[in-house]
């Protein structure tokens, strides 16, 4: 058996991996070791094949005895970890969710129901770094994963709404606590008019006390337009992704386009996103539902009815679910070469963890 070293694995999406890894049986494939940065020598998580005590995270010896290393620990930890392990010689697979490798010649970003084939390739061909895609890029991709294999988008406008969770447990938590203080403000004059208490929770937000640390901004009764950080160009890397990371996964030869704006808003799992499609050519609504629908095992049809919409295109009906509805379909008054949709998914699944989960077991099976 091969020997896998995970870290980071407490964290949100490290965790969201365990979890899946256990309910999927993955471990019995691998010997498995636990790094930690924090805990060295204590008791390691009780799985299959496991090691019973946790290793140093940044102990190269030990991380060098590994066949395979799995981070969840985030982009400063690969920085600096990922060359000092490569230049002590160490030729193993490196699996990473972190964004610090995606773009690199000598990466493969791994989006199971989109490019599997071509992950396989690359295992066939010795390539040793595989980096899960960006949480929006690779919901969108799976959504419109037939639209793309039809060659029918010549271009996409995604307007994205992504979850507070997108930016960290903390983050996650921080939202909680300003629904908290907005919810004890409001308990304290339950009987006011409205427009009298929407003053009170716009001061509120807006006062030295309000809890926003982290976000820097209140998120609750908000929403924020600005997710990551400036570009030249005018956009947030994060919108920046979309293209870049998108054309990388689906390896086109000439770049579609695909631009818009990120906004964080008050979910707190599950992103989603507002889509402008331009075919390439005027195709009928009922091929397109079918081409979409049957594309992958994941992507879910949703009915384009008020009823079906609110039931099931919404995060609260999504979150930790493996599926990634899209609904809304309709042709645009734009033209009938415009389609409009609405998609969204549990970011933390396959949008992080779910695609080094399957590219961790293609590589040992």
């Amino acid at each position: 058996m091969k020997r896998v070293g995970f870290i980071g694995w407490r964290g949100m999406v490290g965790s969201v991996l365990m979890d899946r890894m256990i309910q999927e049986d993955d471990f019995k494939f691998m010997e498995s070791y636990f790094f930690t940065t924090s805990q060295l020598g204590s008791s390691a998580p009780n799985v299959k094949n496991g090691f019973p005590t946790l290793l140093g995270a940044m102990d190269i010896k030990e991380l060098s005895k590994m066949d395979i290393l799995v981070s969840c620990q985030g982009g400063d930890y690969t920085t600096e970890m990922f060359p000092a392990l490569r230049n002590s010689g160490w030729k193993g697979v490196w699996i990473d969710a972190a964004s610090t490798l995606r773009m690199k010649d000598d990466a493969i970003i791994v989006l199971d129901p989109v490019n599997r084939k071509f992950i396989q390739e690359s295992i066939d061909k010795g390539v040793k770094n595989f980096v899960g895609g960006n949480c929006t890029v690779s919901l969108l991709l799976i959504a419109l994963d037939g639209l793309f294999k039809e060659n029918l988008v010549e271009w996409v406008s995604s307007m994205t709404y992504q979850a507070a969770s997108g930016a960290g447990a903390k983050n996650m938590i921080e939202l909680l606590d300003q629904m908290k203080t907005v919810g004890q403000s409001f308990a304290a004059n339950p009987s006011g008019e409205a427009l009298e208490l929407e003053k009170q929770m716009t001061n509120l937000m807006n006062g030295e006390n309000f809890p926003k640390a982290h976000f820097g901004h209140p998120l609750a009764l908000n929403v924020l337009p600005w997710i990551d950080s400036e570009l030249p160009s005018g956009q947030s890397k994060e919108e920046w992704k979309a293209q870049v990371e998108a054309n990388k996964i689906l390896q086109t030869k000439t770049p579609i386009p695909i631009d818009g704006t990120c906004v964080r808003v008050g979910a707190l799992r599950c992103h989603s996103q507002g889509l402008t499609i331009k075919l390439k050519k005027s195709t009928s609504l009922s091929s397109l539902e079918e081409i979409i629908s049957v594309a992958n095992p994941w992507v879910r049809l949703i009915p384009n009815n008020k009823p079906a919409t609110l039931k099931d295109l919404t995060p609260a009906a999504v979150s930790g679910k493996l599926h990634v509805p899209i609904g809304r379909l309709r042709p645009m008054t734009l033209g009938d070469t415009y389609l409009n949709a609405f998609t969204l998914g549990d970011q933390l699944l396959w949008g992080a963890a779910e695609p080094l989960r399957c590219v961790l077991r293609q590589i040992l099976i």
